[in-house]
């Protein structure tokens, strides 16, 4: 039996502090509403780096971009590791699994992916019996955001898959894949580039379902395209009566200003998308519901509005992106559960999970009836507070945290 150094013991026992005080936290400052769940944390547990790794699978200083699904009895869990957060041609992908519901058995490797360019954006999709996880490519600068291809490789066994095959439109990102209602869909977007490259460009935002699980298409046929202009990623949830509503990233600007937006559509014109402004960016955006309670799990920005659009609309467009992002990379970060209030459009702040630094690309699974496993990458959740850029540079950890809902 081998026991921790204490370094290492000391630092999972600032985690589970840091846990105990983010649990007792969220318990007093969640917001309480009659017939409203009060959500709260109870539990954090890191997991990578960590000693239950498979020999061949070497987390490197930046452990970010994740994604997990539960299939045939194991947990898949899929993350990128590299030098930093930027782009560089020594990424990886690494894909692991191990039995559902045991946290102490060792990971099993399934393949690691190395393009000798950056690659981000995982996602599983399971597709009856198949399992495919896509992915992006990307440059290997670590100053520009040049996306390429999207890629997809399926399990043909235990540690056995298919070769990467490029899929869908050059440049495209994925963003979000899930099953509602007993239907695929997949958000993502292109033009991507024209978020750093300040020419005013727009991006394009995809809503796309499958009858295969390989080759996608429009949800709503001839309208694949939901969204035109300064927006990137996007997740969305339908509600009772079949409408939907989603939040964008609007991170390069557009005619609604910048930081993101609300959107609604019909039932009956799912490709019809009315939206709302809201100067806040969440970056990373997950929605989920409970009930008629629609919530988003995002990045929150740490300053005295926490606004990314900054009003300074007497600057040229370019003038204004540039100040707004270097205003925005400076400043500390966390990842946060956040409330959207459908008939309003407007989205309220709950509590911040265990985070800081360079943080949020959440991912979750229900573990039962009122809990939900959220797992996400972070800087070290201890010692002073630092801004993104910092963090950016410096190591980053996955965690799972257990998210739960009381009357």
């Amino acid at each position: 039996m081998s026991y921790p150094t204490r370094p290492r013991a000391r630092a999972l026992y600032r985690v589970a502090l840091f846990a105990a005080l983010a649990t007792l936290a969220s318990a007093c400052d969640a917001p309480r509403r009659d017939g409203v769940e009060t959500p709260y944390l109870h539990s954090t547990k890191q997991l990578i780096p960590s000693a239950l790794l498979p020999d061949d699978v070497k987390p490197q200083t930046s452990n970010n971009n994740l994604d997990v699904i539960e299939f045939e009895g194991r947990l898949y869990l899929v993350f990128r590791t590299g030098p930093s957060h930027f782009a560089s041609p020594l990424v990886m992908l690494h894909l692991v699994s191990r039995p559902l519901g045991d946290e102490t058995s060792r990971w099993r490797h399934e393949v690691s992916i190395s393009m000798n360019t950056d690659l981000r954006e995982p996602r599983f999709f399971a597709f009856g019996s198949r399992l495919f996880l896509y992915f992006a490519s990307l440059g290997a600068s670590r100053t520009a955001f040049e996306p390429g291809k999207m890629w997809r490789i399926e399990r043909l066994g235990d540690a056995t898959y298919s070769e990467p095959t490029p899929v869908f439109v050059e440049g495209f990102i994925p963003w979000r894949i899930k099953w509602r209602r007993g239907r695929a869909y997949l958000l993502g977007y292109d033009g991507g580039e024209n978020i750093y490259n300040f020419s005013g460009e727009p991006l394009h935002v995809y809503f796309l379902t499958t009858d295969n699980g390989t080759d996608w298409h429009a949800v709503v046929e001839g309208k694949a395209i939901v969204h035109t202009g300064g927006c990137s990623e996007t997740d969305f949830e339908f509600l009772g009566d079949g409408s939907l509503i989603a939040v964008l990233r609007n991170e390069a600007g557009d005619q609604d200003g910048f930081g993101s937006k609300i959107c609604r559509a019909p039932a009956n014109a799912l490709a019809d998308w009315s939206c709302k402004p809201d100067k806040r960016k969440y970056d990373s955006p997950l929605l989920f519901a409970r009930g008629d309670a629609v919530y988003l799990i995002a990045r929150r920005n740490i300053s005295a509005t926490g606004n990314y659009d900054l009003g300074r609309d007497e600057l040229e467009y370019s003038q204004k992106l540039l100040q707004y992002q270097v205003d925005y990379w400076t400043r500390p970060k966390r990842c946060s559960l956040w409330r959207v209030d459908v008939e309003s459009q407007h989205v309220d702040w709950i509590f911040d999970l265990p985070s800081r630094g360079d943080t949020c690309f959440p991912s979750i699974l229900v573990h039962d009836e009122q809990s939900y496993d959220v797992y996400n990458y972070s800087s070290a959740l201890d010692g002073k507070d630092i801004s993104w850029q910092q963090g950016q540079g410096r190591p980053t950890f996955i965690f799972r945290s257990r998210l739960s809902f009381l009357r």
